[in-house]
């Protein structure tokens, strides 16, 4: 049993002990129940509980609550895996970057969901390339007025700006705690920006040998970047 269930039932044995004027060592727990050893005199946990509110029927010793604190420390950090390939169009005369295919592999450990931990991902990497191609806060230079505080002027993607993604698990339990599972919240917004970028960049370096492009990469900087000279 878990430490933190052990302190609750001996907090609750002290209480129960105190209300059927037993003592706290003559008290079991057992099936929701607070008994006293060889006898049919009970209390319920829920009413264990309901007098751990009340300071009047409390010993003067126990703070009220039937609860506890527990803080857990595992022996080791998880290391969720994951590889992103992203293959890209980019048309030179207007500098539109079309995605035309999106492949993730992750090793997740244990899934309890698959179809939930799916949909998380996919939401990441939606995430991930707004922020890697569209998304961007703009100021006016003279005052500092906000020129992007709507969604009719802050690109979010849209469905159409994305393919179906491609998504499979290689999944390594983990052995630094007891379900075996690791973090997978923020996988796909992690590695969609860098391929995203990576793809971009390969192709631009392809054609003039440009080797960096700041995020977000839209239609206006590549442009400019496919028609730079690069020393």
């Amino acid at each position: 049993m878990h430490e933190a269930s052990l302190k609750i039932i001996e907090k609750g044995r002290q209480i129960a002990a105190h209300l059927l004027e037993a003592s706290t060592g003559d008290i079991e727990f057992a099936d929701g129940e607070f008994r006293i050893v060889g006898t049919d005199r009970r209390l319920h946990l829920f009413a264990v509980a309901a007098a751990a509110n009340d300071v009047a029927r409390l010993p003067a010793d126990v703070e009220p609550g039937l609860d506890t604190t527990h803080t857990q420390v595992p022996a080791a950090n998880t290391f969720p895996n994951g590889c992103h390939i992203v293959e890209v169009e980019i048309e030179p005369d207007s500098g539109v970057v079309s995605i035309e295919r999106y492949t993730v592999v992750d090793d997740f450990g244990a899934v309890i969901n698959p179809m939930l931990l799916e949909g998380q991902v996919h939401g990441g990497i939606v995430q991930g390339l707004g922020q890697a191609l569209r998304e961007q806060t703009v100021y006016e230079f003279d005052t500092g007025q906000l020129l992007s505080g709507s969604f009719m002027d802050y690109a979010l993607p849209r469905a159409s700006d994305l393919p179906f993604f491609s998504f499979a698990t290689h999944n390594v339990p983990s052995k630094a705690n007891p379900l075996g599972i690791k973090g997978a919240g923020e996988a796909g917004a992690i590695g969609a920006p860098p391929a995203a970028i990576n793809a971009i960049v390969d192709a631009l370096h392809r054609r003039n040998g440009v080797r960096h492009i700041d995020m977000p990469a839209t239609s206006r900087r590549v442009w400019e970047a496919l028609n730079q000279s690069v020393a």
